[in-house]
C-alpha cells in the first residue's frame, strides 16, 4: 500500500509504502471488539470492597440473653441485618477482571484497526516530527496543517520524544504514545493516526518480528 507523505506544513513532499502485512489486513469487527474488551477489562482496577461479618471490629459480645427479653434472637452486633454489621453479597476486593485474549489474535486485531485507518485515510505520514519550541502552539499549528478539521488525533512517536508529549498534554484532543506501543483501545479512541515515516519501520520490526516468532 502506497501513501503520501507530508511536511509538518502540510505540503505532499513524498510517498511511502506500508508493509500489508500490517496496513492491509482484512477487517474482523468480532476480534477487534474481543481485543479491545480484553484490554479495558485488564485494565480495569478493583475498587469497591465491603467488609464481611467476620471483617468488622466487635461482636464478639452477645447483645442480650437468647430468651426472656421478648426481642428476637441476636448473636453478635455486626450481623448483616444490623446497623454498621458486614455486607451479605458485597462487592470483594478478591475480584478478577481480566479477560484473556491469545497473542496472535491481539496482535491481529492491531493489524486490522491500523489496515482501517489507512484505507479511510485517517493515518496521516510525515517526513519528520520535531517541535523547534516546546510551545503548544507550535504543535496547535502543526495539526491545524495537516488535519483541517479538528478532530482526535493519536500522535505516534518513533522513539522517546519529550517535547512532543509535553507540548500535547496540554491539546484535549491529542495523546502521545510511542510506534512500539500501540494498542486496539488507543487506535479506536482517537480518529486519526499521526506519525512520522519513521515510524512505519519501527511498527514494521517490532510487530512482525514478534509475529513470526
Amino acid at each position: 500500500m502506497r501513501v503520501s507523505v507530508y511536511n509538518q506544513q502540510g505540503e505532499k513532499v513524498g510517498a511511502t509504502i506500508l508493509p500489508k502485512e500490517v496496513f492491509d489486513v482484512k477487517l474482523n469487527s468480532d476480534l477487534v471488539h474481543q481485543a479491545y474488551v480484553a484490554q479495558i477489562s485488564s485494565a480495569r482496577r478493583v475498587i469497591a470492597s465491603t467488609k464481611t461479618r467476620a471483617e468488622r471490629r466487635g461482636g464478639g459480645k452477645k447483645p442480650w440473653r437468647q430468651k426472656g427479653t421478648g426481642r428476637a434472637r441476636a448473636g453478635s452486633i455486626r450481623s448483616p441485618i444490623w446497623r454498621k454489621g458486614g455486607v451479605t453479597f458485597g462487592p470483594r476486593k478478591e475480584r478478577v477482571f481480566k479477560v484473556k485474549i491469545n497473542k496472535k489474535a491481539r496482535r491481529k486485531a492491531l493489524f486490522m484497526v491500523l489496515s482501517s485507518k489507512a484505507k479511510d485515510k485517517e493515518l496521516i505520514i510525515v517526513d519528520k516530527l520535531k517541535i523547534a519550541k516546546a510551545k503548544t502552539k507550535e504543535m496547535v499549528k502543526l495539526l491545524d496543517n495537516l488535519i483541517k478539521k479538528k478532530d482526535k488525533v493519536l500522535v505516534a512517536t518513533a522513539g522517546k520524544n519529550e517535547t512532543v508529549v509535553r507540548v500535547n498534554k496540554n491539546i484535549p484532543y491529542t495523546k502521545t504514545i510511542r510506534a512500539d506501543s500501540l494498542n486496539v483501545v488507543d487506535l479506536l479512541s482517537y480518529k486519526y493516526l499521526l506519525m512520522p515515516k519513521e515510524a512505519v519501520k519501527i511498527i514494521k520490526e517490532t510487530y512482525l518480528k514478534s509475529h513470526n516468532t
